[in-house]
């Protein structure tokens, strides 16, 4: 047992595990330190273990794209961020538009589930394109013509967004419900001006 494990060992799994373990060790000694301090209260605290859980969900969900793209056809695919990146930056838009409009703090459910629904039907749709058009034709052919397939597919999709939606940076409008605020029963003032929204650059 201990000799197949000395064999699967390789001098590299030491060297990433003592790195690990430095990492490790830093942060538990900079936490104990920082909670000792006590610089921050428990509601900075709980600020900090969420905006961690949401940080990390969003890496979590592009790391598990990025495995199942190489698990199933073995390949790595480049333009992953951009077919993520593409849903929700279309989405900003629908958002700004339903802001503008009212429409976003009056009914924010709705407006929720309709981001939500616009930003997976874009990813999705983008996704599916760029799989028939760029990448099955090239399921036979040696492996780096889809790699380098996958990487000119990541710089066309970076500057057709660019192009689309200009590269400043994008904030999504606040809903008032996630801040404890929620008129019911209000009445929207102005059209639901989605269709005419001009994008940015």
């Amino acid at each position: 047992m201990l000799k197949q494990l000395k064999e699967r060992i390789t001098p590299t799994d030491v060297i990433m595990w003592l790195i690990g373990g430095a990492i490790l060790a830093l942060i538990l000694i900079g936490s104990t330190a920082t909670l000792r301090a006590g610089s921050y209260s428990a509601h900075h605290w709980f600020d900090f273990i969420i905006f961690g859980l949401a940080q990390g969900s969003i890496y979590a969900l592009i790391a598990m794209g990025y495995t199942m793209v190489y698990g199933t056809p073995r390949m790595i695919n480049f333009a992953h961020s951009e077919v993520f990146m593409s849903g929700p930056y279309t989405a900003y838009y629908f958002a700004a538009a339903m802001n503008s409009c009212g429409f976003l703090n009056e009914y924010p459910i709705i407006s929720l589930i309709v981001i939500f629904i616009i930003s997976m039907a874009t990813s999705t749709f983008i996704a599916v394109l760029l799989e028939r058009v760029a990448y099955r034709p090239l399921r036979a052919a040696p492996r780096l013509i889809p790699l380098i397939t996958a990487i000119g597919a990541s710089f066309f999709l970076q500057y057709t967004f660019r192009g689309l939606y200009g590269s400043g940076f994008q904030a999504y409008p606040v809903v008032k419900i996630m801040e404890g605020h929620w008129m019911i029963g209000a009445s929207v003032s102005c059209g639901f001006r989605l269709w005419s929204l001009s994008l940015r650059h």
